[in-house]
């Protein structure tokens, strides 16, 4: 924690008509391992401000290019697994819309990470390029630069090309091939909420009463003129809320009509990826609305609200000297709302908005995120640019005091809460794409095992700098499940498929996989009641479907079905780092996180966000 003071055309479904398998992965380009890329000489620009020439720069917050990821689905975007993820911004970036300003007052230290953010909507949230394979440890990497080089972003139109250079390796390989035939039991949920992992807030696991689905309600897409985050998706036993254009909206659960709408100053940065027990849940937006000249406002304020009927409970900001401190992301925990970013965290009661804790300017250590549901966790960076370490801290949430910390180890450039309970996470190694590894800690801060996603093998994705948004993986108390790249099906003359391997917390090993049959591909969805529940993607001719696998036996259960008729409509949510997939009271919440004026190359219409359900 912060040192005390007082207080475009979605990705076809799979199961098409083979094409020409795509030629292999080539071996691991040269690079350094772990060694940052010093900045650029002379002044570091503004939090956010994206990198320009000296005098070079247009007027305050004007915005530098046109975006080049639009929202999911845009014409052009790869399916997941394909080429296009961009060079990693600094750490802990909130993800800003373009044209930031720099902000004065705040600490004098440059941002961790490398200088240079691209504006936000560059960011290609869920695509990750295939690299070579993973050498063994202790293997000598090529020579050539020796520092790892970041990936540059050339921006044309709504198109983004990538070169990637450099890559290097931190674990060797860990576990098999998922073909382990042991079996451990792993019977209770760790951590809330959703497709990023780790449990949710209720009874949602519960098979429904009839599996045969249909699509209950749609949201349509609110009017956007450019790349709007509109993150946030929240369910109770009574509403369910979405993250909308300047605000948040409610829904009556019983006939998907619109309860309540909560008014915010301007755009939402970040949505809580947990709800509490009651109901309340967290957002972070702007302070004040995009002008008509495009200059946008800083990501500092939070509001914690009711997800039942809407009411703010609170709204907050903290001021340091003349300005208000910007934030990266929002999490809630146990009675506490927490967010992070480049110039540290702050926290406050859930109920009543007191301050807990908020940045120290006279240190150089940052939480720069935190990870909330069950536990809280701050990721905190601290040191020069040149040498920085990063902890990973357990925090008594009324204190912000840790219980224990965990020093990841030197060659990480990034690190991700995959879950608070048991503690696991994800960590971006020595320049590779992506997340390379999963740690899992126990209760003393020691290593509890590692895994490695082999290079892209196993298809977890965590946000390229944010701390606590990693989707398509799951943990229980004893068990991590993650599912495998796309393969071609050996049951059927075409079609792609996949499984979802378990693996072993306290020995890394994998025990056991679970099969999504021939055409199919599924992806861990959340852990309910002691369930894996995991998510099976429409194909050309069968919708999706809602699967329980059983942590034991790694056997399945159909819990949904979607019907045929909404296939289309549903390709536009597979899975990815601009989809919420939520699985709820025997219904299937999915929602958009990333949207643009247009997002699909057909005249076909768009939706915020979609339920189905058999009732």
């Amino acid at each position: 924690m912060e040192p005390s003071q007082p207080a475009g055309e979605p990705p076809q479904p799979s199961g098409q008509p083979p094409q020409a398998p795509p030629a292999p992965a080539g071996p691991p380009p040269a690079g350094g391992f772990g060694a940052p890329v010093p900045p650029p000489p002379g002044q570091q620009p503004g939090y956010g401000y994206p990198q320009q020439p000296p005098g070079a720069q247009p007027g305050y917050g004007y915005p530098q290019q046109p975006p080049a990821q639009p929202g999911y689905g845009y014409p052009g975007q790869p399916p997941y697994g394909q080429p296009g993820q961009p060079g990693q911004p600094p750490y802990g970036h909130p993800g800003q819309p373009y044209g930031q300003p720099g902000q004065p007052g705040q600490p004098g230290q440059p941002p961790y990470g490398q200088p240079g953010q691209p504006p936000y909507g560059q960011q290609q949230y869920a695509m990750y390029p295939p690299t070579g394979p993973m050498p063994a440890a202790g293997m000598p990497q090529g020579g050539g630069q020796g520092s790892k080089q970041r990936m540059m972003i050339i921006i044309a139109a709504a198109v983004a090309v990538l070169l990637i250079i450099g890559a290097g390796v931190f674990f060797a390989t860990t576990g098999d091939d998922g073909d382990g035939k042991k079996d451990t039991a792993g019977n209770s949920s760790g951590g809330t909420g959703g497709d990023d992992g780790s449990g949710g807030d209720g009874s949602g696991g519960e098979k429904p009463a009839k599996t045969d689905a249909e699509l209950l309600f749609s949201v349509d897409k609110p009017k956007l003129t450019d790349v709007t985050k509109v993150d946030g998706l929240w369910v109770t036993d009574k509403a369910f809320a979405k993250g909308s254009l300047n605000s948040v909206v409610g829904y009556n659960k019983a006939d998907g009509k619109e309860k309540w709408t909560l008014e915010l100053a301007g755009q939402i940065c970040w949505g809580s990826k947990h709800t509490s027990e009651d109901g309340k849940a967290a957002v972070l937006f702007q302070d004040g609305k995009v002008g008509s000249d495009g200059r946008v406002q800083p990501c500092s304020r939070v509001a914690a609200f009711d997800v039942n009927t809407g009411k703010k409970l609170w709204e907050k900001q903290v001021s340091l000297g003349d300005e208000n401190v910007r934030f990266s992301e929002v999490t809630v925990g146990p009675d506490v709302v927490a967010a992070g970013g480049l110039y540290g965290g702050a926290a406050w009661k859930l109920d009543s908005g007191k301050e807990l804790w908020r940045p120290d300017q006279t240190s150089d250590c940052k939480d720069v995120g935190y990870g909330g549901g069950t536990g809280l966790v701050a990721v905190r960076k601290c040191g020069s640019y040149d040498s920085p370490k990063i902890e990973v801290q357990k925090l008594d949430p009324s204190s912000g005091k840790p219980q224990f910390s965990y020093d990841v180890p030197e060659g990480i450039d990034y690190v991700h809460v995959i879950s608070t309970d048991p503690l696991v996470i994800g960590v971006d190694a020595g320049g590779a794409v992506g997340t390379s590894d999963i740690i899992a800690i126990d209760d003393k801060g020691k290593m509890r095992s590692r895994i490695s996603t082999e290079n892209g093998k196993y298809t977890v994705r965590c946000s390229a700098v944010e701390v606590e948004d990693c989707k398509m993986v799951a943990v229980d108390e004893d068990s991590l499940y993650m599912g495998t790249e796309e393969h071609e099906s050996q049951e059927e003359d075409y079609g792609r498929t996949n499984e979802i391997v378990a693996f072993d917390l306290d020995t890394g090993k994998a025990r056991g996989k679970a099969e999504a049959g021939g055409r199919r591909v599924m992806t861990p969805l959340q852990m309910e009641d002691g369930t894996l529940l995991a998510y099976m993607e429409p194909t050309y001719d069968q919708g999706g479907q809602v699967m329980a696998i059983d942590p034991k036996t790694l056997k399945s259960t159909v819990y949904l079905k979607n019907p045929k008729d909404s296939i289309e409509t549903e390709s536009s949510y597979r899975p990815s780092l601009n989809v919420r997939l939520l699985y709820e009271g025997g219904r299937l919440y999915m929602g958009q996180t990333l949207m643009s004026e247009r997002s699909s190359s057909l005249d076909r219409k768009e939706y915020l966000l979609v339920v189905f359900g058999s009732e």
